[in-house]
């Protein structure tokens, strides 16, 4: 059996998932036993759409609420705290050595990862090759279209 995986997350992220999992236990399970108790109400539930769409709403339903738990359950919090070196919690200003562009992005576990709010996972090309590294130095970024250089310009 593989070793524990772990979840990266900010305070804010588990509150996150915390509310959407009380949100899945107290409002959407009842729902969804009560849709189901009404569709056995319909009689034959060989042909009954409604309970066979019932029963697979509590499939997803639970499903969900055990991943939930589980990343609530084996959560290891993201500290804010300054650094110089680059860890995951880090903000970090990057300059791409071959076009000169400069990017800031944050670094958070894989689950709140988020592209379009420049939050990117500890696991990503970038992460991997910066974390650990200080403000000044090269980094050489293995992704799958290939190499690239990155320059660290601030670490926050």
């Amino acid at each position: 059996m593989a070793g524990k995986r772990e979840i990266y997350l900010t305070k804010e992220g588990l509150e996150e998932l915390k509310e959407e999992l009380n949100v899945l236990k107290l409002d959407k399970r009842p729902e969804v036993i009560k849709s189901i108790k009404e569709a056995k109400e319909l009689g034959d539930l060989s042909e009954n759409a409604e309970y066979h769409a019932a029963r697979e709403e509590q499939g997803f339903l639970e499903s969900r609420i055990k991943e939930l738990e589980f990343m609530v359950g084996n959560a290891t919090i993201i500290e804010e705290k300054s650094t110089d070196k680059v860890r995951i919690g880090s903000t970090v200003e990057i300059r791409y050595i071959e076009d000169e562009d400069v990017d800031t992005y944050k670094i958070v576990g894989s689950i709140e990862a988020d592209p379009f709010e420049n939050k990117i996972s500890n696991e990503s090309p970038i992460a991997k090759a910066i974390l650990g590294k200080k403000a000044g130095m090269v980094a050489t970024v293995e992704s799958p279209n290939g190499k690239y250089d990155i320059e660290i310009l601030e670490v926050k």
